[in-house]
């Protein structure tokens, strides 16, 4: 067996479950869950039409490079959304479709990673924990670069010792950012380009949460908009990670993209020939009706900046929690222990939260998501209201 397995921690979920299972939920309270960030807003009509107008392409072997069609229209809008200047990006070398970006993130580590070379994958702490499994599986050694409130809950990047950048293979970014909803500035993604450049790594930036913001007038930047004001044409060393999951509510269509530096995709492309990854032909026209449209994303924002503006509204008064810069999480701080959070809030009011030190690791004594709680967003409105007020209820009888 594969030694690095060994390695590998239980995932946030297996942890809750093990800190619930013993724990009998109040009888008169029905269960809510702000646990899991699956998307329950409707799906698009329109796409599952392009799906269903297309089941004939069942018979029809995908290729790994995919459609010309899906890669056009993913270019254009990354040329709409990141203000990339038109033809900068080739549909043909600088864009791949993925199946969802969990696997791509954990199969470009793969293609990534030089064995053997005691190279760290660096990532955010806490952090999606696709990045570290990733790492452990592709032979290197995972480095944390902790988010904490006083440099708002983005790492500090100018504390990285030069050593560091000079192992770094991979540095993962998640803006805004899993669990925090923390933005990375455009002036940030400039600098860390020119430590790439200087120390020869490659920047994997996550945006899967790019489009769940508040401002419609101001878009959160992406690496792509921080290429474009750099005048980075070839987008070397920088490569994005986007899904359809959270913008369009379509987490089970499994379909993103993978998009930047053409030398690394190439090398990309070959081991995804290999690791049989290709998305379904029927799924790619679906997904090309999909980024071809914005309504449904406005409108998918709407439904967020409701929740956020009522839940906060219930939860201010007793919680140390604030609206994030984008995506569909609050990080609460917790009055105590946040495991001790979870599990009475479960038994009192039978309402699920993740302990934010599940989502994190301890370096030098310290676990950055000690003390908080992921609360995701994504019931239904009046779901997401009836949990804060449970939660403001539990947390004024603690």
């Amino acid at each position: 067996m594969n030694h690095a397995l060994a390695q590998l921690q239980p995932y946030p979920f297996e942890k809750l479950r093990a800190l619930l299972g013993g724990v009998q939920p109040a009888a008169d309270r029905s269960p809510i869950a702000l646990s899991i960030g699956e998307p329950k807003h409707r799906s698009p009509d329109f796409v599952g039409q392009a799906l269903t107008a297309n089941l004939d392409k069942l018979a029809v072997y995908p290729t790994t490079l995919g459609l010309p069609e899906l890669r056009q229209s993913i270019t254009a809008w990354c040329e709409r959304r990141f203000g990339v200047p038109t033809g900068w990006l080739d549909a043909a070398r600088h864009v791949l479709p993925v199946n969802g970006t969990r696997e791509a993130l954990f199969a470009f580590t793969q293609t990534v990673v030089e064995r053997n070379a005691r190279g760290l994958v660096v990532s955010p702490n806490p952090f999606y924990q696709i990045y570290e499994g990733a790492a452990f599986l592709a032979g290197a050694e995972p480095h944390y670069l902790p988010c904490l409130e006083d440099h708002g809950f983005n790492p500090d990047f100018d504390a990285v010792p030069a050593e560091v950048w000079q192992r770094c293979q991979i540095l993962f970014l998640c803006s805004p950012g899993n669990p925090t909803g923390a933005l990375i500035p455009v002036t940030t993604l400039k600098k860390l380009i020119a430590l790439a450049d200087e120390h020869d790594f490659v920047i994997a930036a996550d945006e899967c949460y790019s489009e769940l913001y508040f401002d419609e007038d101001a878009p959160p930047p992406g690496l792509l908009s921080a290429c474009a004001e750099l005048g980075r044409s070839d987008f070397k060393r920088c490569v994005v990670f986007h899904s359809l999951s959270k913008r369009s509510n379509l987490p089970g269509l499994r379909s993103g993209f993978v998009a930047g530096d053409a030398e690394i995709l190439k090398q990309f492309l070959l081991y995804r020939t290999y690791h049989g990854c290709a998305m379904p032909v029927q799924t790619q026209l679906a997904s090309v009706a999909a980024w071809n449209d914005e309504a449904h994303v406005r409108a998918n924002r709407d439904l967020y900046r409701e929740k956020f503006d009522a839940v906060l509204k219930i939860l201010a008064p007793v919680m140390d929690v604030q609206r994030p810069d984008g995506g569909f999480y609050l990080w609460a701080r917790t009055p105590g222990d946040d495991t001790l959070f979870t599990r009475d809030l479960f038994a009192a009011e039978h309402v699920t939260v993740v302990p934010g030190s599940y989502l994190s690791r301890e370096v030098n004594g310290v676990n950055p998501g000690a003390g908080r709680v992921r609360m995701a967003l994504v019931a239904p409105l009046g779901e997401c209201i009836e949990a804060a007020e449970r939660i403001r209820r539990f947390i004024e009888n603690a």
